[in-house]
This record gives structure tokens, C-alpha cells and sequence, in this order.
């Protein structure tokens, strides 16, 4: 969809970018992101909470090397992993359904 001064929708952005949604280039963009966005998360709520990586590694059973990997999107850890981090922090993860205007 086009707007009058001819800026284009993000969704058409990102299918010439990285392919229709469900095209394995376009899922490969979304777990990217997915994976870039949660080590933010958790870094922001790690300082937050005045907490330094080896003390959060320490409540998780872990070395401060895993949680500074998570924190700049070496690897993605698993949704387990997410929500003990989470926990550890003293947050919770909640799950909710969105809205999508069409």
C-alpha cells in the first residue's frame, strides 16, 4: 500500500528486502531479529536490576562468557533458557495475543 507521498508500507520494505513472509530468506531476517531483540531485553533488564553478567551467571548455574554471548547476539538461547534468565532477574515473560490490522 502506498501512501500520497509515495513512502511505502515497512511490509513492502521488508518483502523486497528479504522475500515474502514464510520464504526461508525472510524467516532467517525474522529469527535474526528475534534473536538481537532478546539479548536487549535481557541486557537492559540485567542493568536494570544493578546486576553484573557473572552475578547473573551465577544465580543461572553459568559462566558470565554464556550471558555475554546471549547479550551480543552470538547465540540464541533457548526459549527454557529465556524465561530462568528472565526469572533470574526477577521478571516474568507473558504471552499475549496481538492485534493485527489489516
Amino acid at each position: 500500500m502506498r501512501t500520497k507521498n509515495n513512502i511505502g508500507s515497512f511490509d513492502e520494505i521488508l518483502d523486497s528486502k528479504y522475500g515474502k513472509t514464510g520464504t526461508k530468506t525472510r524467516i532467517k531476517a525474522e529469527e535474526t531479529a528475534y534473536s538481537y531483540y532478546s539479548g536487549l531485553l535481557l541486557k537492559d533488564a540485567r542493568k536494570k536490576m544493578n546486576m553484573t553478567q557473572n552475578e547473573l551467571a551465577s544465580k543461572l548455574g553459568t559462566d558470565a562468557a554464556y550471558i555475554s554471548r546471549i547479550e551480543n547476539d552470538a547465540i540464541i538461547p533457548s526459549a527454557g533458557a529465556f524465561f530462568r534468565i528472565a526469572d533470574a532477574l526477577g521478571y516474568s515473560v507473558e504471552l499475549k495475543p496481538i492485534t493485527i490490522s489489516k
